[in-house]
């Protein structure tokens, strides 16, 4: 019988000296029966002390259970005495957990500072305090601290090399466009303080490219000192433009006011407490100079403090469809051709919190990839204040229901079956799509002996996949094993006619020799799988056959994990450690990776063999893997192809398998291997070199050394 656990997660605590105040917010679970703790407080110590409760539709997810459930607590404590510890007790089922609470502590309230959060797991009845996600404890946020005070570092360099902008030759080349589009910038405003709203405004108004208007909608704010201010700037600047609203009607309502007085072809969104970066508008007019047919144009972004401190930069890929479907990875800085933007009736109402995720996703259907355009600069910085959804992504949960909301209406409007539901985190959505026939797979395992690896993998698909309609081909490159017969017969038996072996006795070549097995293969789907990889998740193949069903996708590739639940493969970037690598090698299982991107799925350049699925249409008229690529870079080589056809190669997070590599034909650790692997490399460098170059779904700002999606400094790229 499994020993009851209450789960308690503090996320943050902020003492108020003034009030002798502690707020503590987190979430808690009692992790057997899945209900929420009560909270009680017993000290003499303790004035008084109030708790209110809210959902958590992340932890919900990781812990699979309701999205509605209200886990998450909000708790404030007044105290006689802030130098003792209060006893918070959390008790459900007869069970109880007290934790000592130093009410003068502060965890997280210095916004940006990542590295001061601390996040535990409480042992009923032990009060024994240990991390907990997926067996990874305390070494892991060590490790993970230290990398977050790197990444920072690293961040503060990118900024001092990269942004040392000369406004005088920026100026001189914008008196040189042809185009000079007039961009309307909208904002929203609602009882921000001052101080923001004022940075705010002077980051419009220091633009080095000074055609824009800010169109500015106050959405009846009931604080005395908004509107005076607004009067002031628009007094001094004729470019400021306001409309007053009657009644409050939320962001939608407020943003669409802003819209109706809006003149320029070009929209951009700024939120009343944000900033632009100076140079902003001009990349925006700069690149509308190169190509005035662009109707959706976003920047990379990052966070700014009260300090004014930036941090946490989200560089982004260039156009991302399904990654779309997963996160509003586009979100700041979008600008809009305004004309679109009249023709889908602006904001919906209904979608607050989440407003531009709905907006992003309608309006890129009235629009084509080659008219969205992403610019690698960070452009836009978003204010980090206590009640904003980056600082405490709990506060908002609705925003994130509201995303929901907003794809599950993208996917009906485009008359997709699926279901979508949240993914393992804030902001992170899955889309499971029906498999429409459920055609036949023909799963193609290269082999020579290898006979633990090969029951394993074979057993695995077996006892695991629950995908009906598929067939296994053994390629067996010259086995001279005994047994590995004696198991071949075996699988023959138990799978009569849906498992052959096709004998290939050549000297190694991984291409030539899945070509061969593929032209005896009778499925719709070619499944390329290497034989030492063992089945995790019993829907694998169903939902690699989801994706692969679209005419639209090429190839569908697989999570692998080392032995020791690590990340193997999470899709190929070109460029990185030469010709191309992983992303996200080496990072735990449960791990979100970069903004989410391990437990949604990505869109990438390529994918790996060792577990990936072509339509065999695609294949035929691609004359499949190039047999001169013998062993390296040829799935590399092959998804290139499909995406230079028009079709999208996916990585998907819920596909996953164990890969243990190299134990079938060894390492690169012999002169004739490290020459073949040269010439490959050569071979790619000259037929890809655009791609690795510039990878479209990676951020050239982010490091090609490894697969941690860290910042890319000067330095590296004078190494590289």
């Amino acid at each position: 019988m499994s020993e009851n656990k209450i789960l308690v997660c503090i996320d943050s605590s902020e003492y108020l000296p003034n009030q002798k105040k502690t707020i503590i917010k987190g979430w808690t679970l009692e992790e057997k029966n899945k209900a929420v703790p009560e909270i009680h407080i017993d000290s003499e110590n303790v004035i008084e002390y109030s708790s209110s409760f809210h959902v958590r539709s992340d932890v919900a997810a990781a812990h699979k259970t309701s999205a509605t459930l209200q886990m998450g607590f909000l708790l404030e404590i007044m105290v006689k005495d802030q130098n003792q510890k209060i006893p918070v007790i959390f008790s459900a089922d007869k069970t109880s957990v007290t934790e000592m609470i130093d009410p003068k502590i502060n965890l997280g309230s210095n916004v940006g500072q990542t590295n001061q959060i601390q996040s535990f797991y409480r042992k009923a009845r032990k009060g024994l305090g240990y991390l907990k996600r997926n067996g990874i404890k305390s070494t892991l946020r060590r490790v993970k601290l230290e990398q977050s005070k790197q990444s920072d570092e690293s961040y503060q360099q990118w900024i001092n090399e990269h942004e040392q902008w000369d406004q005088s030759l920026i100026e001189k080349e914008i008196s040189a466009f042809n185009y000079n589009p007039l961009i309307s910038i909208l904002m929203p405003v609602y009882n921000v303080e001052e101080k923001w709203l004022i940075k705010c405004i002077e980051s419009v108004q220091s633009q080095f490219y000074s055609n824009w208007e800010l169109c500015i909608a106050d959405d009846c704010s009931t604080d005395a000192t908004v509107r005076p201010l607004l009067e002031k700037f628009r007094e001094s600047d004729n470019r400021i433009k306001i409309v007053y609203r009657k009644e409050n009607g939320h962001i939608s309502r407020a943003t669409n006011s802003a819209l109706e007085i809006a003149a320029g072809d070009f929209i951009a969104l700024l939120d009343n407490d944000d900033e632009l970066s100076p140079i902003a508008l001009y990349e925006v007019a700069k690149c509308l100079n190169g190509n005035p047919d662009i109707d959706l144009i976003y920047s990379d972004e990052d966070k700014i403090d009260m300090s004014g401190k930036r941090f946490d930069p989200a560089f982004k890929p260039d156009w991302s469809p399904d990654l779309l479907l997963g996160t509003n990875y586009i979100s700041h800085l979008g600008v809009y051709r305004r004309s679109i933007m009249n023709e889908i009736g602006g904001f919906r109402v209904g979608y607050e919190g989440s407003q531009d995720y709905d907006l992003v996703l309608r309006f890129t259907e009235k629009t084509t990839a080659e008219r969205i355009v992403h610019i690698p600069e960070v452009l836009y910085y978003w204010r980090i204040l206590p009640s904003s959804t980056a600082a405490d992504q709990s506060t908002k949960s609705y925003a994130f229901d509201a995303g929901l909301k907003a794809v599950q209406d993208a996917i009906k409007r485009r008359k997709i079956k699926a279901e979508v539901t949240h993914a393992a985190g804030n902001g992170l959505y899955d889309v499971n799509y029906a498999v429409l026939k459920e055609e036949m797979v023909s799963v193609i395992i290269p082999t020579r002996n290898g006979y633990d690896d090969v029951k394993r993998c074979v057993d695995s698909i077996i006892a695991k996949t629950t995908y009906p309609n598929y067939e296994i081909i053994i390629a067996d490159n010259g086995s001279d094993q005994p047994e590995m017969q004696e198991l071949y017969d075996n699988y023959k038996i138990l799978l009569n006619d849906r498992f052959t072996v096709e004998s290939i006795d050549i000297p190694f070549n991984y291409s030539r020799i899945n070509n061969l097995a593929a032209k005896k293969a009778d499925g719709k789907y070619l499944l390329f799988l290497n034989n030492d990889t063992e089945v995790i998740t019993p829907e694998w193949m169903t939902k690699m056959v989801s994706f692969a069903q679209f005419e639209r996708i090429g190839c569908v590739g697989a999570k692998l994990y080392y032995p020791n639940n690590t990340i193997q493969h999470a899709g190929v970037i070109l460029g990185m450690g030469g010709a191309a690598g992983h992303g996200h090698h080496t990072f735990p299982r449960g791990d979100f990776g970069y903004f989410g991107k391990l437990e949604i799925n990505v869109d990438y350049l390529a994918v790996t063999a060792a577990c990936m699925m072509i339509k065999a249409k695609d294949f035929s008229e691609l004359g499949g893997f190039d047999e001169e690529l013998t062993v390296a870079f040829n799935d590399v080589d092959l998804c290139l192809r499909e995406y230079e056809k028009g079709h999208n190669n996916i990585w998907l997070h819920g596909a996953e398998l164990y890969h243990f590599e190299s134990q079938s034909r060894g390492y690169e650790n012999t002169p004739e291997k490290l020459e073949r692997f040269k010439k490959e490399t050569a071979y790619m460098e000259k037929t890809w070199s655009k791609y690795i170059k510039n990878d479209p779904y990676y951020n050239p700002n982010l490091t090609r050394s490894g697969g941690d999606f860290s910042v890319r400094t000067i330095t590296e790229k004078a190494v590289n």
